[in-house]
């Protein structure tokens, strides 16, 4: 498989998510940050890497609706929300 700069791979065995730097013939240089927040770079063969899955763009879009959605329906209930106290308000004005 041809990796290019920017991908994301794993090692095929396992680990954290790296991101391809370079690309030379067979071998791959490799950049991830460690558990502390140290940045590593290394020359990995590239038959022991596999490119990380690729998230589908509707996937991305239907989440993107989601929390738009979510927006929406939480705007919608502030608005509610303030009828209720104005209707409150009025009730105790008019008693």
């Amino acid at each position: 498989m041809a990796f290019e700069p920017g991908d994301v791979v794993f090692l095929k065995s396992g680990g954290q998510p790296m991101t391809v730097a370079a690309v030379d013939e067979d071998r791959v240089d490799c950049l991830w940050l460690g558990e502390e927040g140290e940045l590593f770079r290394e020359t990995i063969p590239s038959a022991v890497l596999t490119a990380a899955p690729a998230e589908d763009e509707d996937e991305l879009e239907d989440e993107d609706e989601d929390e738009e959605d979510e927006h929406e329906d939480k705007d919608h209930e502030d608005s509610e929300d303030e009828d209720e106290d104005k209707s409150s308000k009025n009730k105790r004005k008019a008693g």
